[in-house]
């Protein structure tokens, strides 16, 4: 049978033509160690990212990004629009994160954890095997003329495509809305809820045309991290490699002065991207393994030992010591032990509740016979997902002020909020440039809160005040 064979080369991406045209790739199947570890973890993860919206913590699913009311619900903790600072420390621990893991590890983000890598080959890539059939058969029909059977077996893998697409775009949509709000709009017209339904419309279409058309392009022309790794890691990296020692020179089995290597080109068949791992490192390999269980598999059947393609460093495929411990990884790992420390200090700011006072829209003082009148608005918002009593009391004011709002207890429902105004009146003689106010807020769990505003009047000369 004809064995269909790229001809890689580090110059040229193999899945681009020398016209500039994509090149549809066929990976054949493989089966081993790494493979049966990677479709474990894959199926685990695609688990966690099903059930993080069902499973409830304090009453909120798991995972819950509530931008219409401004809350974010992360494993039990809730935060309003005011606390998004913390994202920065959470989006910096998973950048020094992936550093100090690739650092480590290399690639081992995108061949084993990546959504793209997921649900490319464990799901898409599944679909085209069971309708189309493996590598070979794959090729002969796409090269062959279209008749009703090709076209049926078209027309079956693209609605799979399609519905896979529309699930994991539903699915991801439940992460705002909640899934019961999702199932709820999914029964009603799309009309009402237009935005919804362009959102996962386009969605949806992205996914389909990523995974049914575009697939490694993505990893080779658009994410960065491919190019960013060469400057993560070092010769003491962990990475995918060739042992050229053991190798070379290739030869047929049997072929007097061959070395290891049987030159069956197994490992470019089953190459998702369509790379020669016996030319080094390449920016195209995403670490997925499958030429590791390929070549060890041709390995066993020949009766050599196995690993001549295999997890190691540059350091260790060269027959020195792996240094895990290195100025690099030292380095990562004190970021990222900074920026999870920073993290846990900010969050523990992160109070159960909000205050915000502010002025009233209007002049900033009024002046009366009574005296002087400021005028606020008090803001409280409940992160709770249950009711909470509130009390408001003034710590500090003006010498004799006359107060008006905060003569009765505020209660709010779970994650409610409440805005009502304060007055605050003040004799002129007993008013001082430079007064400040300051309103506490107390809930029934003893957590309290100070706020700050300044009082506003004329200066000392009757000119009123800039402030």
């Amino acid at each position: 049978m004809h064995r269909h064979v790229l001809a890689p080369s580090r110059d040229v991406m193999t899945t681009i033509r020398e016209d500039g045209s994509h090149r549809v790739l066929h990976p054949a199947d493989v089966r081993g160690r790494f493979t049966s570890a990677r479709r474990s973890v894959a199926g685990l993860l695609m688990i966690v990212y099903l059930v993080l919206p069902w499973i409830k913590i304090r009453g909120y699913p798991m995972v819950f990004l509530d931008v219409a009311e401004r809350r974010f619900h992360l494993l039990g903790w809730t935060l309003a629009a005011q606390d998004l600072w913390l994202f920065f420390f959470l989006i910096t621990g998973v950048g020094f994160s992936l550093f100090f893991v690739t650092s480590l590890l290399g690639r081992i983000w995108c061949g084993w954890a990546c959504p793209q890598t997921i649900f490319l080959d464990h799901v898409f890539r599944r679909i085209e095997r069971f309708i189309d059939g493996d590598a070979p058969k794959r090729r002969q029909l796409a090269a062959s003329p279209w008749t009703l059977g090709k076209l049926g077996r078209r027309v079956a893998k693209q609605t799979l495509y399609i519905v896979a697409a529309t699930m994991i775009a539903h699915l991801f949509l439940a992460y705002f809305v909640s899934v019961p709000k999702l199932w709820a709009m999914m029964t009603e017209a799309p009309g009402q809820h237009w935005g919804l339904f362009a959102f996962v419309f386009i969605f949806t279409a992205v996914l389909y045309l990523n995974f049914a058309w575009f697939r490694e392009q993505l990893c080779l022309v658009i994410c960065p991290y491919g190019r960013l790794q060469s400057a993560l890691i070092d010769e003491h990296s962990l990475a995918i490699g060739y042992d050229v020692a053991r190798g070379e020179p290739r030869g047929k089995l049997g072929s007097a002065g061959a070395a290891d290597c049987v030159d069956c080109v197994r490992c470019i068949q089953v190459c998702p991207t369509g790379i020669d791992i016996r030319q080094g490192l390449q920016i195209e390999c995403i670490g997925c393994s499958a030429c590791i269980d390929a070549c060890d598999d041709v390995m066993t059947k020949v009766g050599r030992p196995r690993g001549l393609i295999r997890y190691d460093s540059a350091e260790g495929l060269a027959g020195r010591k792996t240094k895990w411990v290195r100025p690099r990884t030292i380095i990562y790992a004190a970021l990222l032990t900074a920026g999870m420390a920073a993290f846990g200090l900010a969050l523990r700011t992160v109070r159960s509740f909000e205050c915000v006072l502010t002025r009233m829209p209007g002049a900033p003082y009024y002046l009366e016979e009574k005296g002087i009148r400021n005028q606020f608005l008090v803001r409280v918002l409940n992160k709770r997902p249950d009711a909470v009593r509130f009390q408001l009391s003034l710590g500090k004011a003006p010498k004799g002020s006359e107060v008006l709002g905060l003569d009765h207890e505020v209660v709010l429902p779970p994650l409610g909020e409440q805005v009502q105004p304060l007055v605050i009146q003040v004799a002129r003689e007993n008013y001082l440039p430079g007064q400040t106010v300051l309103l506490q807020v107390r809930n029934q769990f003893g957590e309290e809160s100070t706020v700050e505003a300044q009082f506003d009047g004329p200066d000392a000369k009757g000119v009123p005040s800039s402030r």
